[in-house]
């Protein structure tokens, strides 16, 4: 039996036993601990490495299993979910390359591989590691993107919100910065809300926004002359000096809005 053939016999038969040493050697290379569960899942990630490896060493053509694919992605998957950072990950694969490094090329001197054939069995190794990091980097950031997403929606959901204070009285709370999407969900979800709970007099209370630009306001006052036509009150409360001062400079035409400083004058103005 050739050199290649007896090696690529030995990782696939020893595939258990090498996957969990490997597994250990890499931990006790980090100098944290690692938990159990993630111990245990790599050592089954590995087992399968170690078989594939074993029936590609000999071939031409680089290819990656399945199973260190989804590894990967779960890593990336895993750390965005916990709130974790991606360098924390990808600061191990050195080790990992290391590690893998010297027992293949202690491997291949045991069998007597040459030193070119050490090296093509090194690259692949190297190769499939490179695809690990890549899937787990693009898994991290589709799934830190579809958490902002959820968080964003979150939000503009909470924009939305309208806050009945007395029979006929409600306050729309602005907080943050409003941008296009938020003044939609507004439009969308707000005034139907006012229309279903019976609301005559909405307060806008700008005390908690950050911005405000040409845009915005214009969506506001669609917000008050939607509401005028189905028979509501709009006043507007909170504006600072400073949104006050950059309306003007703006352009913004806050004269036709009742406007009062506090929530408290704009509901002692309705009584």
């Amino acid at each position: 039996m050739e050199p290649i053939q007896k090696v690529s016999a030995y990782l696939t038969q020893n595939a258990e036993t090498l996957s969990e040493e490997i597994v250990a050697e890499i931990v006790s290379r980090f100098g944290f601990e690692i938990p159990k569960q993630e111990s245990e899942a790599a050592v089954s990630m590995y087992i399968e490495f170690m078989n594939f490896l074993g029936t590609m060493i000999a071939s031409s053509e680089d290819q990656v299993p399945d199973g260190l694919v989804e590894w990967s992605k779960g890593n990336g998957e895993r750390a965005a979910a916990m709130g974790g950072k991606i360098s924390d990950i990808v600061t191990r694969y050195p080790d990992t390359r290391i590690v893998f490094t010297d027992r293949l090329r202690n491997i291949g001197n045991e069998h007597g591989l040459t030193a070119d054939e050490v090296i093509t069995i090194v690259k692949k190794v190297n190769y499939m590691l490179d695809i690990s990091v890549n899937e787990t980097v693009f898994a991290f950031e589709r799934h830190t993107q579809k958490l902002i997403k959820e968080s964003q929606i979150q939000v503009n959901e909470l924009s939305a919100t309208i806050v009945p204070i007395q029979d006929s009285i409600a306050i729309l709370p602005l907080i943050g910065s409003i941008d296009y999407d938020r003044a939609q969900i507004i439009i969308e979800k707000a005034v139907p809300k006012v229309n279903q709970l019976g609301i005559e007099n909405l307060i806008i209370d700008f005390s908690g926004t950050v911005n405000i630009d040409i845009e915005i306001a214009k969506h506001i006052f669609d917000i008050r002359n939607i509401l005028l036509l189905t028979g509501v009150n709009t006043i507007a409360t909170g504006v600072r000096p400073d949104l006050a001062k950059k309306a003007v400079t703006l352009g913004i035409d806050l004269t036709s809005l009742e406007v009062y400083s506090t929530v408290q004058q704009a509901i002692k103005s309705i009584k």
